[in-house]
């Protein structure tokens, strides 16, 4: 068995959704602050990822408290989770989870 490392949440938006995808992370920072690291706000799709995006990274320590949070607080915004074990194709494509909608992801961006 693979040892997971961390954790990625990546939470979708598009321009209709963009402020409620400030005021989330907004929410998050201020809820989860020095327990997670918020990435860059990207308003354009990068890496795998078909939308725009921005990551929280954490520890496992963390993953059911924000899984549980997300679940019930990431109104109309979808969010990907998958953790980090070394296997950046395996981790995205099937160990993955999705609170909302998913998405189709570039798996040729991770070598799928």
């Amino acid at each position: 068995m693979t040892d997971i490392i961390s954790w990625h949440a990546h939470v979708y938006f598009d321009q209709a959704t963009r402020d409620a995808a400030w005021a989330l992370r907004e929410t998050i920072e201020a809820r989860f602050g020095g327990r997670l690291e918020i990435g860059r706000f990207h308003e354009r799709p990068v890496g795998p990822h078909p939308m725009w995006s921005y990551q929280l990274a954490f520890g496992p320590e963390l993953l059911a408290e924000l899984f549980a949070w997300l679940t019930l607080n990431h109104g109309t915004l979808d969010v990907f989770l998958h953790p980090n074990t070394g296997d950046a194709l395996r981790d995205h494509r099937d160990a993955a989870a999705w609170i909302g909608r998913s998405y189709p992801l570039k798996l040729a961006a991770l070598g799928g």
